[in-house]
């Protein structure tokens, strides 16, 4: 199996696509924190990940599991919590806590990815 291109890659490739997209939703929540009128943007993709995966899964077919890896969507959406008199829906602690939980998530998904190219240097290199 090529390495570069295995089911297992491209789920951290999308992992780190949907995580960048979340952290950059939660920076532009906390830099409009003080907009009247602004609404906390959410981004999901760990429920419709799953739901994709165990969709192919129930197929038994290795095309349709890289093909539910690939089609993968993200969302962004408002967030539909309580607004401050101004109307601006940000919670700056709350913002902050997702922000260090995303950050570790990256830290995870870059390790993965760390030790995936490592198999391949070692196979390449032969040391």
């Amino acid at each position: 199996m090529d390495f570069l291109s295995s089911n297992s890659s491209l789920m951290l490739e999308k992992s780190m696509q949907g995580l960048w997209t979340k952290q950059a939703a939660i920076l532009d929540n906390i830099t409009n924190a003080e907009t009247p009128g602004y609404r906390a943007k959410v981004v999901t993709f760990e429920e419709s990940f799953q739901a994709s995966l165990e969709k192919a899964q129930k197929a038994a077919d290795p095309k349709k599991m890289r093909q539910a890896i690939e089609d993968v969507k993200y969302t962004v959406k408002e967030h539909p919590g309580i607004t401050r008199m101004d109307d601006n829906g940000v919670n700056v602690a709350e913002q902050s806590v997702e922000m260090m939980r995303n950050a570790y998530q990256l830290q995870y998904v870059m390790s993965a990815i760390s030790s995936e190219l490592a198999v391949v240097k070692t196979a390449v290199t032969g040391q």
